[in-house]
């Protein structure tokens, strides 16, 4: 069985993220703030805070999906703020999965979810079936669900395609917008699993945004607290808990832990 890592036969090497006074608005709203950030080459960070306070936001700006009005995105140290969608090795899983609609999930022989990027660089088909029939088992993706399209899918089974086509793509940077948020609890260790084997097996640099602090603890080299479109602190999720920088971050821990006690024992 293929791991992850055998299917890109490039050489691999890993860049770092920096945002310098980023910022964005939609009409009178700042949604991100002059925002400073900087993610180490193959560091796994995670981005948290309350509803609103530009997390999603901040990774469409990285994605290019976004353009700000002011402020520089630097991948590997190059600014990419010019740089088109697609073309700065930035793949993004949406909380809305972002499936394309009318494509089955996997056939190896057609254009599927699963299989266009592959397609798109000339894979053969049994390469193709070489890598995504084991990556499809690893992450839940049942051979029933197959010759399914989205619509046919539950939100859990389109989460699980929609992280498959993400490890399709060989990106240099993985940004991933709550893809845990509709994994049923017994798998959820299991994918958190996966996500880590696939950033260190393909030696990525990956940003993740979640509302679920208990996902940050558990993966996060560190963790960046983001409040009203700033990031207020960003250390080791063991640093943030003992030593919170502001009363704000004192207080969102504290609140988390209440909330999942037995993963912060």
């Amino acid at each position: 069985m293929l791991s992850f890592g055998v299917a890109f036969t490039s050489i691999r090497f890993v860049v770092s993220l920096a945002l310098r006074e980023l910022t964005k608005r939609f009409g009178s709203v700042v949604a991100v703030d002059h925002a400073n950030l900087t993610v180490n080459s193959g560091e796994f960070l995670v981005i948290v805070g309350e509803s609103g306070c530009g997390k999603t936001t901040t990774l469409r700006l990285i994605a290019g999906l976004e353009t700000p009005e002011s402020g520089t995105i630097f991948i590997g140290g190059v600014p990419v703020n010019d740089v088109p969608v697609g073309k700065r090795g930035v793949q993004m899983i949406f909380q809305s999965y972002a499936l394309w609609p009318h494509m089955k999930v996997f056939d190896e022989q057609r254009y599927t979810n699963l299989t266009l990027p592959l397609k798109i660089r000339k894979w053969s088909r049994e390469k193709i079936g070489e890598f995504l029939r084991p990556l499809a088992q690893k992450l839940g993706i049942e051979e029933s669900f197959f010759q399914r399209r989205p619509t046919e899918l539950s939100g859990g089974q389109q989460q699980r395609v929609a992280l498959g086509r993400a490890m399709a793509t060989s990106p240099r940077i993985l940004l991933m917008d709550e893809p845990l948020s509709n994994i049923d609890p017994p798998n959820r260790l299991k994918m958190r699993g996966e996500i880590m084997k696939f950033h260190k097996e393909n030696r990525l640099t990956t940003v993740y945004v979640t509302h679920n602090l208990a996902d940050g603890v558990a993966l996060a080299d560190r963790i960046a607290v983001m409040r009203e479109g700033r990031f207020e602190q960003v250390d080791t999720p063991e640093n943030l808990m003992r030593q919170p920088a502001t009363s704000y971050i004192a207080d969102f821990f504290k609140a988390e832990q209440i909330r999942h006690r037995s993963a912060f024992a």
